[in-house]
């Protein structure tokens, strides 16, 4: 298990926050600090911040964005797909991993930079959070995990699929996390191969949170088993995540620019990180429920 800042936990640096990652800790700054943005596959690109994820899909009718960041990670994603040479009026989908801050924070800012016809798509347990800004969540309480509100224009279901110029991702609920917590795939290429992307929502068990007998929320235990069962049977060849440090983008990012341009097809680190993540989520299952 890992040390890293973790923004969703207030204003105030909560250094000490473990994830349940199997990741190394990237730095001690904030997670929402400025990085440039770069291309991980012909259709996909990063927009994010130093940690907290975002990411612009670019197809034949337009953009889709996944993630906000915090607020200020907001105002990075705009600015960074203009330094792609992109339009934000071109982002026609927006969607969300989870509702937590500081993934969802930032959401309002990128739908007012948008197209004007832009869809919000969530999933209906997170989606309300959203929709709320930040307020509703079962363990995350207080005007400090409060964000702006963005209205979902769609809803989805596990299964569900948003497609748009040719582009098809599939919404998978992966619960646990968060009771909406929406993992995304969707194909890639790269070097001229199809692979299939996986943008994985979260993993983490937060300190603090109620497993087994008691629970955060009804039924999160469950949702976990459900989530490391699914993620273990996907391909994931291309891995992705809400946190730069779930899939070590900063080595990623430095392989590439050293010339290796399948630095992001990284099965086996999929596999690695939901192997570590599990063994850690089952170590607290059962030291809450000996």
């Amino acid at each position: 298990m890992n040390r890293l800042d973790f923004g969703i936990l207030g204003t105030v640096a909560f250094t000490a926050a473990v994830f349940v990652s199997g990741a190394r800790a990237q730095s001690a700054d904030s997670g929402h600090e400025p990085f440039p943005p770069f291309k991980i596959a012909d259709q996909l690109y990063y927009v994010g911040a130093s940690d907290y994820s975002s990411y612009l899909i670019v197809t034949k009718a337009g953009l889709i964005v996944i993630d906000g960041g915090d607020a200020p990670v907001g105002v990075q994603v705009v600015k960074n797909i203009k330094t792609l040479g992109f339009d934000p009026k071109q982002i026609k989908i927006l969607l969300n991993t989870h509702q937590h801050f500081d993934h969802a924070a930032g959401l309002a800012e990128v739908k007012r930079a948008a197209a004007p016809d832009v869809k919000f798509y969530a999933s209906a347990a997170d989606g309300a959070i959203v929709a709320a800004g930040g307020k509703g969540d079962p363990f995350l309480k207080g005007a400090r995990f409060e964000y702006e509100p963005v209205r979902v224009d769609v809803t989805v279901k596990d299964g569900d699929r948003v497609s748009l110029g040719g582009m098809t991702l599939t919404a998978h609920v992966t619960g646990g996390h968060t009771a909406g917590c929406t993992t995304w795939t969707f194909p890639v290429t790269v070097g001229g191969k199809t692979y299939q992307a996986l943008d994985l929502c979260s993993a983490s068990v937060l300190p603090g949170y109620k497993l087994g007998k008691t629970e955060t929320y009804p039924g999160q235990t469950a949702d976990y088993e459900k989530s490391f069962a699914f993620w273990k049977s996907q391909p994931c060849e291309v891995f992705i995540a809400s946190h730069g440090a779930f899939f070590h983008m900063h080595e990623k990012k430095a392989a590439l620019d050293a010339g290796k341009t399948d630095a992001f097809v990284d099965p086996k680190g999929c596999k690695a990180f939901v192997a570590g993540a599990e063994t850690a989520f089952r170590t607290e299952l059962k030291k809450q429920n000996p």
